[in-house]
């Protein structure tokens, strides 16, 4: 077991009618706010006039229009630019995973003279951020409960995975009821990027009895909650329950003594959606099962059976390869269920840039570290099954 310090002050506020709690969580923060959202639905389920009613007696300043894989050059810039000039107290995210990652880079650029891209590629350490407080409307990344974001640079083909603990949400506010109007491919896409966060952390060398019941508990609980929710999408105790896993799945929580896998399905999608922009769920749902073929040896076997017996119901007598390659299987046909389309090709991706796809990923993401260390040759290789 490893050693391990875990610490989340982020306060979650969950369930029906959660919103009346803002100007509380608020008002100890400052009187001037920046509301963040994207393209618009917080409009068009009624939560941007309840938020605005909610926020009277403060004065708010607006930045619209983030976009899904959040932008350094037109969002996080024109945020930052936004809380330097009307001299912000707090922001305030509403929506899902994209917002509050460009937020999370917004309250940290905002109080730094230099450069913002230095502190998202770490040149320089963060002294301070502006405070943030979200309410979210799309259950995927698990950003309302830790301290980690992702942010694209386009020109540069740059996605990168920013974590800071000055960026820890102060509250959360999660009422399931928002995620009703979430679309079938959101929803599915939220479900592939939280099962493989979890994934990610369950595929290592050191692992606990506790983490892994964790871990289990939580994928089995996704999908069971994923698919109620596909068929049903106001179900609330399925949206509930799968928003509740969400959060869970990415603040480290379950994979407390457990050592670092390197998280290498990340690390190849995020190039995916830099140079093609493709939904992140759906772009790991793609890789994951493509990587776990790859690199299944005699090393890597016990973690597939551990995977396939619990998580599956896979029989345990049969022998260890059989396992393994029924839990690959299992997984791409979880994926597959959801709806989601598990070729690159179906995305708009094809051959043409898999080599310098292969080639930024191995260069930037330290893959030849990971749990099962993968070359640049390995990566392509990856990539070319996936297509």
């Amino acid at each position: 077991m490893e050693n391990f310090i875990y610490h989340t002050p982020t306060k979650l506020i969950f369930g029906k009618d959660s919103v009346s709690k803002l100007p509380d969580a608020l008002r100890p923060l400052g009187k001037r706010i920046l509301l963040t959202y994207g393209g618009g639905s917080i409009k068009k389920i009624g939560l941007y006039d309840e938020v605005k009613h909610l926020l009277a007696d403060f004065e708010i300043f607006e930045l619209s229009g983030i976009e899904p894989n959040p932008k350094y050059t037109t969002s996080v810039l024109e945020g930052v630019r936004i809380c330097k000039e009307n001299r912000i107290d707090a922001v305030l995210a509403v929506g899902g995973g994209s917002v509050l990652d460009c937020s999370k880079a917004i309250c940290a650029g905002a109080l730094y003279d230099g450069e913002p891209w230095d502190l998202i590629t770490y040149k320089v350490k963060a002294k301070k951020a502006l405070p943030l407080v979200d309410i979210l409307t799309l259950a995927a990344t698990g950003s309302e409960y830790d301290c980690g974001c992702v942010i694209s640079r386009t020109e540069t083909n740059d996605k990168v995975g920013y974590i800071d603990e000055l960026l820890f949400p102060v509250v959360s506010i999660l009422d399931p009821r928002y995620t009703f109007s979430v679309s079938k491919k959101q929803t599915a896409a939220g479900a592939a990027d939280a099962i493989n966060h979890i994934m990610e952390q369950y595929f290592c060398a050191e692992h606990t009895d506790l983490a892994d019941g964790m871990c289990e508990a939580a994928v089995k609980s996704l999908i069971k909650n994923a698919k109620i929710a596909l068929k049903e999408p106001e179900n609330y105790d399925a949206r509930a329950e799968f928003m509740a896993d969400c959060s869970l799945a990415c603040n480290d929580i379950l994979s407390i003594g457990n050592s670092y896998s390197g998280w290498p399905c990340h690390a190849i999608e995020h190039a995916l959606s830099a140079y093609y922009d493709i939904t992140h769920g759906e772009g790991l749902a793609i890789i994951t099962p493509r990587w776990m073929k790859h690199i299944l040896s005699e090393k890597t076997m016990e973690r597939f059976i551990s995977f396939g017996t619990h998580i599956f119901g896979i029989d345990p007598s049969l022998p260890e390869q059989e396992i393994a390659e029924l839990t690959i299987a299992r997984t791409y046909e979880t994926f597959e269920s959801f709806g989601i389309p598990m070729h690159l090709r179906e995305v708009g991706i094809d051959e043409s840039r898999l080599g310098e796809m292969a080639h930024h990923i191995a260069v930037n993401e330290g893959l030849d570290k990971a749990w099962a260390p993968l070359s640049e040759e390995d990566i392509l290789d990856i990539l070319k099954a996936s297509l």
